[in-house]
């Protein structure tokens, strides 16, 4: 059995990373050249490790199971990238970003991982700019930031509502001269379907090319997993269709433990769902909250006009409007946590003052920030007793230069002009918190297998700060991981070239090939989307925003007879040796069933309030604070890390106990 050693350094927190980095064994660059690394995913964390270990001089193969590494799923981020350069002057600095993450992760991350991403923060940025990463500048041609969800400062650098894309772009094109170079060898097209370990260390993995449907053997001296998370076990989220929980749940079925599962993240500000037809939603930036408030009508009666389409928003008054947020937070308002304005947009809806049709919605209305910034740009333009019009057509044209693709998206999906109307918004899952447990070094409980980015456990906590996505994923491939698995791989410059024609490769291949073959054969009657649907909704209605007892119980249950009937009945159309979708779905979304039932077991056994996982039973009931979550530090400070043994119900839990020397443990409030 493997133990849980989080191999943080001594010291104080401050030194820990560069006592570490002084202290490591080193690879000499001529014995680099000699040894392999895979990286499986190549979204912002797969993309920058793989860019970063080739210029080094390792030798790179890349994985990603799109056409290119551009279409990885780290292109729909839009909002921002968090970094403490205080840049705005606004008292920023490495301690407070460190204590912002801690917090906003509701005190369940681990301090000395927190802290190295939030010194490692600035470096990103520079990283980044020279890379030619076109981030938003004020008038003086400095960077400009703007103000994220939990935090008093404005540390979010930006690229009007395509971050994501620019960032990804810099990635993509520095993986690209490498693999010019020839130290990259990309597979695109190709998904992992297994690790290989010899010696108990990870070797190689199995892979399957998706347009022939050949099955692929490839060896290396370490694996490197960073596919992203798992938010697609809903089946509704915001992720891409494609992205799946494949790899990272192989790995654990290899003796890689699975860290916090129930820990997910439902973004506050999504497009409300229209329909059961429905296979993804979309995301609306939080960088709107910025600009945007958010309200429902304090009438009952104006609601339901809302809802039967007798009544505009527009249409009622200012003082007949409920701003929940701030009126619940008045410290931060429209700007707290995602988990916080989740819940606040389900209590109101669940109160029956939502505003589509279906009463799962809220408005996020611009009307202010036009005023506001048209008042000022007349101003600045010195124009004289300036119309109503003339001042909100002004404060549009400052809204669309900041979030004018995400103002067109909105309007291309729900066919509303939101200049002229205020958006519609409501929660939807979106972030795993949750994943693949790593130590200090990034690496799993396996030797010589590293999980970056979403992929793993994180340095959230049970919460993700908004912008704090990106900056974890690049933190891990461009500085962290090609310190760390150096230190591994300077034991291994006589171990020569790993052969894929062993007996493991052989035991791992064989798996691999039975498995396909059954899905092929099985004569089932249901399609993978008729059983990846059914999961989606016992995992939404009981494991979704709120969680009981008796709910996660049920979902156990309820996710195992899925799982039975899904193993019976499923029935996959088209061939083994072809391009077939179907086949690559039935694989994910039996991993789905798995690790379902796993998130409904971690969520029964933790049985407290925290960030994301809200228990109906762990609530303050009186005080300043009553209704918000209560957590339990005296029995629950500690990652869950899940060790596989079968069946889900038969995983071992195994505690990694978390330590706060340097933040005090307090309630968190954003009151």
């Amino acid at each position: 059995m493997a133990k849980l050693d989080s191999k943080v350094p001594k010291g104080p927190l401050a030194d820990k990373w560069t006592t570490y980095k002084d202290k490591i064994d080193l690879v000499n660059p001529a014995n680099k050249r000699n040894i392999d690394i895979i990286v499986v995913g190549t979204g912002l964390a797969g993309g920058s490790a793989a860019a970063t270990l080739a210029e080094l001089g390792y030798n790179v193969k890349a994985f990603c199971y799109q056409d290119s590494p551009r279409r990885a799923h780290s292109i729909a981020a839009q909002g921002g990238i968090n970094a403490a350069k205080n840049y705005m002057g606004d008292g920023d600095s490495n301690y407070r970003l460190f204590y912002d993450t801690v917090k906003g992760g509701d005190y369940r991350s681990r301090e000395a991982n927190v802290y190295r991403l939030a010194e490692v923060s600035g470096n990103i940025i520079d990283q980044c700019v020279a890379q030619g990463v076109p981030f938003a500048r004020d008038y003086g041609g400095l960077l400009d930031n703007r103000s994220f969800g939990g935090v008093l400062v404005s540390r979010t650098f930006y690229a009007k509502g395509q971050t994501g894309q620019q960032l990804l772009l810099g990635c993509y094109s520095a993986m690209n001269r490498q693999i010019a170079r020839g130290k990259i060898e990309m597979h695109n097209r190709h998904e992992m379907l297994d690790v290989v370990k010899v010696d108990g260390k990870a070797r190689g993995i199995i892979a399957r090319n998706l347009i022939t449907g050949e099955i692929e053997r490839h060896s290396a001296h370490a694996v490197v997993i960073a596919t992203g998370g798992y938010g697609n076990v809903y089946f509704l989220s915001t992720n891409a269709m494609g992205s799946n929980a494949t790899a990272a749940w192989k790995i654990h079925k290899k003796g890689a433990y699975f860290a916090n599962p129930c820990y997910t993240q439902i973004h506050p500000t999504c497009i409300p769902r229209s329909g059961d037809y429905q296979s993804k939603l979309t995301l609306m930036s939080e960088s709107l909250r910025n600009d945007g408030r958010i309200w429902v009508p304090a009438k009952m009666e104006d609601a339901k006009a809302i809802q039967q389409g007798k009544l505009k928003p527009t249409q009622i008054a200012e003082e007949d409007r409920d701003y929940y947020l701030e009126r619940r937070y008045p410290a931060f308002g429209n700007l707290v946590p995602r988990d916080v304005a989740s819940r606040a947009a389900k209590e109101r809806c669940d109160a029956g003052f939502g505003v589509n049709a279906t009463g799962e919605a809220v408005y996020l209305d611009f009307a202010t920030a036009f005023v506001r910034y048209g008042t000022e740009q007349a101003k600045i333009h010195n124009i004289k007793n300036p119309s109503k019009e003339e001042i909100i057509k002004l404060g549009q044209a400052i809204i669309e230069e900041k979030y004018g693709n995400l103002f067109q998206m909105y309007e291309k999906i729900i066919a509303e002009n939101p200049y002229e109307t205020p958006m519609m918004i409501y929660p939807a899952t979106h972030y795993t918190m949750g994943g693949v447990w790593v130590d200090y070094n990034l690496m799993t409980t396996v030797e010589g297998l590293y999980c970056i980015g979403e992929a793993n456990f994180s340095d959230h906590g049970a919460n993700r700060l908004g912008a704090s996505a990106l900056m974890q994923g690049l933190a891990d491939g461009y500085f962290v991981l090609p310190y760390t698995i150096g230190d591994y791989l300077s034991d291994d410059i006589r171990t020569g070239k790993i052969s894929t024609d062993t007996p493991e490769f052989d035991a791992v291949e064989k798996e691999v090939k039975d498995r396909l073959d059954f899905f092929i054969n099985n004569k089932g009657t249901h399609s993978v989307d008729y059983f990846h649907k059914k999961l989606g909704k016992v995992m939404w209605n009981k494991a979704g925003m709120a969680r009981n007892e008796k709910h996660l119980k049920e979902a156990i249950q309820e996710i195992k007879e899925i799982r039975e009937d899904f193993w019976k009945n499923v029935k996959v159309t088209g061939k083994l040796d072809e391009f077939n979708q179907e086949l690559e779905k039935a694989g994910r979304v039996a991993d789905f069933l798995e690790l379902g039932e796993l998130f409904a077991i971690d969520a029964l056994d933790r049985n407290e309030s925290c960030g994301g996982h809200f228990r109906d039973e762990s609530v303050e009931q009186d005080g300043p604070q009553k209704g918000e979550a209560l957590r339990n530090d005296k029995d629950y400070a500690y990652v869950s890390a899940w060790e596989y043994k079968g069946e889900p119900s038969d995983a071992i839990l195994h505690k990694e106990e978390l330590e706060f020397k340097d933040i005090e443990l307090k309630t968190r409030s954003y009151k």
